[in-house]
């Protein structure tokens, strides 16, 4: 079955007449951002990832709202608890006409941990595991403890030729090395202006209909807009909101959407006793009011994420209460945005002793989300209803995330209420609950992204638990009753999921899911 059927899975797709397409042969398309590298191991973040999963393919694969399934692995089982085996595909080539095999395999798992000068790793995706060559197409994969997810986490690594074993990143970013398996081949790579792309005519899942993709990376919203309504590329994403009515309105265009798994959340300190960016109404030190319950729901109640959703995220939001928007892995129908209640959060913050309010500083990004900067305003006005006196402080992404993670006092967080972000990457429901919820274990690799000191004993349980269950039948429902005790415990404060946008010409298609990146074999031109 070709993967563009595949990729139809749960999703939109628009199809109609191609004749306003520049090209028969070739697309031309425009992305917010292009790869730091076409070395599919050299950096484990999104722009890299979506073009590499097209070069490359991976043992699994994931479909637009990331259920496994086959790739070079055409099925797998378990033989025992901490031991699965591997059924890889027959026939496949790569595409400089090598065979595919076994041995690719373990020259891929070998590399993918340890290309030099990586800037985020892949490592976690391999750590723990070993593999074993059985024969020419079987391979089998030992963990030290049960482990579900590993047929996911093997969705994360790119495949490459064994001819491959000691290529260097540069040698990928030339070309020399850059010959997969995927549905497209690279023919060329200009780094800030575009990247090339042929479809691989022999490709084991049914070529892709489009011939040659030409990608031109446009930073800014507006400009991707202007190029696509003058003709200078076919398709976009990330329409920005202010575009949105504009190209709607365009009978030459067809907007697409999603609501993506993207939530954007507030963290609220919760482990340490005091803050400088918490204080009193009189500017002295005050002890930490958010580690009361009470306080974090009286904010969750005043915040009113309908109104954020429609005025200022333009109708490009979900109002969420969790980690995952409807229909998606780990969301549990039990588990509602709050519905702004001013009186009721002024209530709860009488309850709690602090109903004069203190002063609270905020920080977050201005250049990482959609609206960011304003929707930081809007929740310290909102704020203010309970009489928390806010000031906001946005700066560039790349200082915001430095000091949200270890810009403190000994490597410890900084900030004390702050807003970001977080997709779901891994397709599977653990994830969001073992980086962000689970209490901080270094040594375990749990809680790594738990800035704001939550920690729950229960929760951390069922964690454990479902980390090591492996009967499919009980292991969503595992991770859904921890985020449920985790999300009425205001671990943290979910505010919306982000509605993804792309938009093309007539005569173009694009399959919608709840990952919103931009996946070349997703675009469709009417037969």
């Amino acid at each position: 079955m070709s993967m563009l059927r595949h990729f139809r899975v749960a999703a939109l797709t628009a199809l109609c007449s191609f004749a306003s397409v520049a090209s028969a042969q070739e697309l031309r398309v425009g992305l917010a951002a292009e790869p730091t590298s076409m070395d599919p191991h050299y950096h484990n973040q999104t722009s890299n990832n979506s073009l590499a999963s097209e070069i490359f393919d991976a043992l699994t694969l994931q479909d637009a709202n990331q259920k496994l399934l086959p790739g070079l692995a055409e099925s797998w089982k378990l033989v025992d608890p901490r031991t699965w085996e591997f059924k890889l595909r027959a026939g496949v080539k790569f595409h400089d006409g090598s065979p595919f095999g076994a041995d690719d395999v373990i020259v891929s798992m070998k590399r993918a941990p340890s290309v030099a000068g990586s800037p985020s790793s892949f490592g976690v995706f391999v750590k723990g595991k070993t593999f074993e060559k059985v024969d020419d197409l079987t391979i089998r994969v030992k963990t030290a403890e049960p482990y579900p997810f590993t047929a996911v986490d093997l969705s994360r690594i790119a495949i490459i030729s064994r001819n491959a074993a000691n290529a260097t990143t540069e040698d990928f970013n030339t070309g020399k090395a850059t010959a997969g398996t995927g549905r497209f081949k690279l023919t060329r790579w200009r780094p800030g202006d575009s990247i090339e792309l042929e479809r691989n005519a022999a490709y084991w899942g049914g070529a892709p209909d489009i011939e040659k993709i030409r990608i031109r990376p446009i930073k800014t919203g507006t400009t991707r807009a202007a190029a696509l309504l003058s003709g200078d590329v076919d398709f976009i994403e990330g329409v920005a909101p202010s575009d949105v009515a504009r190209l709607e309105s365009d009978k030459n265009l067809t907007v697409f959407k999603a609501v993506s798994n993207r939530l954007v959340y507030l963290s609220i300190e919760l482990a340490k006793e005091s803050s400088p960016f918490i204080k009193g109404n009189d500017g002295q030190d005050i002890r930490n009011p958010f580690i009361d319950k009470r306080v974090r729901q009286a904010v969750s109640l005043v915040i009113d994420r309908a109104a954020i959703a429609a005025r200022v995220m333009e109708n490009l939001a979900e109002p969420s209460g969790q980690f995952s928007p409807k229909g998606y892995i780990g969301y549990s129908p039990e588990l509602s945005a709050d519905k702004a209640d001013v009186e009721r959060a002024r209530a709860l913050m009488k309850e709690a002793g602090v109903q004069d309010g203190f002063r609270l500083t905020i920080h977050g990004p201005n250049d990482r989300y959609t609206n960011d900067s304003r929707v930081l305003e809007t929740v310290a006005q909102l704020l203010s209803r309970i009489n928390i006196k806010t000031s906001v402080e946005a700066m560039p992404s790349a200082t915001f995330f430095r000091r949200a993670e270890s810009g403190g006092p000994n490597g410890t967080p900084e900030f004390a209420f702050y807003l970001s972000g977080y997709a779901n990457g891994s397709g599977e429901p653990s994830h969001p609950l073992r980086v962000f919820i689970h209490t901080r274990d270094q040594a375990r690799g749990l809680g790594v992204g738990n800035r704001n000191g939550y920690s729950n004993k229960e929760v951390d349980a069922l964690i454990d638990r479902g980390l090591t269950t492996m009967d499919e039948s009980q292991l969503e429902g595992i991770f859904v009753k921890a985020t449920e005790i985790a999300m009425r415990d205001y671990a943290l404060l979910p505010l919306y999921h982000e509605v993804a946008t792309w938009a093309g010409r007539k005569g173009i298609g694009y399959t919608t899911g709840a990952v919103d990146s931009t996946f070349m074999s997703a675009i469709k031109r009417n037969p």
